[in-house]
């Protein structure tokens, strides 16, 4: 259900700004976008990577950054091509959990940094949208959305102690305080999940060109890049498409303009994660080379030296 939505909400879009603004948006991806792709993406793949060693490694993982940088990049190229969208995840959580006899605190410590990341994601585009002049902050009051936070902090206070008690949850409880909330790893979490918002920031900067100055554009990029989470895509397409088209509209800059933005950004993000292809094949030929070994046998005794023959005859 959740792909057809998306599904429909490109199809949609499509039909009611005409094929022009796609094409328009296959277009713009130019030699020097594809180079900003692939640098803005090893930024934002190894503050990724950079997070989920600190979570790893504070709830007792073994987990090397250059490992982590490789995983990652599998993961976010499988995201983009599969449904769903978080298949990539979950291979890795699996796959590190395995390499450290813990499946369970492998799951956890990748579900752990991935909503670390979208909270901070929340934040920062909430701060930008409620900040930045735009047609977020003309509709929506500052003083009201700083009550909806304090209600929102008010109700996990509450909720913490009664969670500490639940038996069954005591491990989770405690993988968090490792993770995500020790004074080693907290902070570094936060500045790893900035420097990743703000390179999908920059990357949707450079799928939209120079249409408007830049303290236009930002509150526009960031509900493109809050629309980004919702869990109703097709490889990333679908919620970003419609809601760059209205947000552009919105701001007197075009619905077809926001529409081939996002069909930029669509390719940008996918040539940005395209080492992780890389990564997978070469994972593919790491495990078919034992198999391959196996299957041969041991070597061929007419290989051997004449002496070790006539030593095996005797």
């Amino acid at each position: 259900m959740k792909l057809l939505v998306g599904a429909l909400l490109v199809g949609a879009v499509v039909v009611h700004l005409g094929t022009g603004a796609v094409l328009d948006g296959l277009r713009a991806v130019s030699p020097g976008a594809v180079a900003a792709a692939l640098g803005i993406g090893l930024l934002t793949t190894a503050a990724a990577a950079a997070r989920w060693c600190l979570v790893a490694r504070g709830v007792g993982l073994h987990l090397g950054f250059s490992r982590a940088l490789a995983d990652c990049y599998r993961a976010q190229f499988l995201n983009s091509v599969l449904p769903a969208g978080v298949l990539g995840d979950v291979h890795r959580a699996v796959e590190h959990g395995r390499r450290n006899a813990d499946v369970a605190r492998g799951v956890r410590a990748v579900v752990m940094e991935r909503v670390a990341g979208q909270v901070v994601v929340v934040a920062t585009c909430a701060v930008v949208l409620v900040v930045v002049p735009g047609p977020v902050r003309d509709l929506v009051d500052p003083v009201t959305v700083l009550w909806v936070l304090a209600v929102v902090a008010a109700v996990a206070l509450a909720v913490a102690p009664v969670v500490r008690r639940r038996g069954a949850l005591s491990s989770v409880v405690t993988d968090l305080r490792a993770g995500l909330f020790r004074r080693g790893t907290g902070p570094g979490v936060v500045v790893c999940s900035v420097v990743a918002t703000a390179g999908h920031l920059a990357l949707l900067a450079v799928a939209a060109g120079p249409v408007a100055p830049v303290e236009v554009l930002l509150p526009l990029l960031a509900l493109a890049l809050l629309a980004m989470g919702l869990p109703l895509n097709v490889g990333g397409w679908g919620p970003r498409e419609a809601v760059m088209a209205a947000a552009f509209g919105a701001a007197g800059l075009g619905a077809a303009t926001g529409l081939a933005a996002a069909v930029t950004y669509g390719v940008l993000a996918l040539v940005s994660c395209a080492p992780g292809l890389g990564v997978l094949l070469l994972g593919r030929v790491a495990l078919t080379r034992p198999a391959e070994r196996d299957a041969a046998g041991p070597p061929n005794s007419t290989l051997l030296p004449s002496r070790a023959r006539r030593a095996s005859v005797a």
